[in-house]
């Protein structure tokens, strides 16, 4: 596994960053998930949209970062995978002042993930509802992917305890958001529901996809 880092395709061992890093120490950074299928990147350019309008300032030019996304793969020789593009804050001091961070960081990963078991896509999941919420669209935008996700790991935890592979995120009014790492969908009387930003979804970009076919056959 090659794994890019600010600007280098390093070994697993050697793609390392800083402990003074403002990603680790504060979660000051931001994330894409993206999907390979078939050597194709799903949809790169709307994730980089999304990147690009978030919290931070990115220390390339999006054509720069498409092809450094594109060379990643290319490099770890992926069929199908998944792609975690992280930029963080940088190195600075125990401070919270982003001023103190000199440059943005930028890192790749190309791996595989299964975020349930196989055999669970055709048997389907136990699921349970979290006692941690959502955090409101008003208080923070939902369409920042955030590298603090400590909120969804809580309710991750609570399906593990409850012996269910995923749980449902309320909102603050108690409605539907989400689940820990995905977008949720209901088909009711051959309409298709979700959840929307503002009842604190992520307007996920796969979403965003399933939407558009779905308003094409008239769903």
């Amino acid at each position: 596994m090659l794994i890019y880092v600010d600007g280098e395709l390093r070994p697993r061992e050697a793609a390392t960053i800083s402990v003074f890093d403002h990603g680790l120490l504060y979660g000051d950074g931001v994330f894409e998930g993206i999907r390979v299928y078939n050597r194709r990147i799903f949809r790169l350019d709307a994730h980089l949209d999304r990147l690009y309008e978030s919290a931070l300032e990115i220390p390339l030019v999006q054509a720069e970062m498409a092809e450094a996304v594109r060379r990643t793969v290319r490099e770890n020789r992926k069929e199908d995978g998944y792609i975690r593009l992280i930029v963080t804050r940088g190195t600075g001091d125990l401070g919270l002042d982003p001023r103190k961070c000199e440059r943005p960081s930028v890192i790749i990963i190309v791996t595989d993930i299964q975020v349930y078991p196989a055999a669970l896509y055709a048997a389907g999941i136990k699921v349970v509802t979290s006692a941690t919420r959502q955090v409101s669209h008003q208080a923070f935008d939902p369409r920042v992917k955030s590298l603090n996700y400590l909120k969804n790991v809580l309710a991750k935890i609570d399906a593990v305890r409850a012996g269910a592979e995923e749980a449902i995120m309320l909102n603050q009014d108690g409605f539907i958001a989400e689940c820990t790492a995905d977008n949720l969908f209901v088909v009711r009387g051959g309409a298709l529901l979700t959840p929307a930003p503002q009842d604190g979804a992520l307007e996920g970009i796969t979403r965003g996809a399933v939407l558009a076919l779905a308003a094409e056959a008239g769903v």
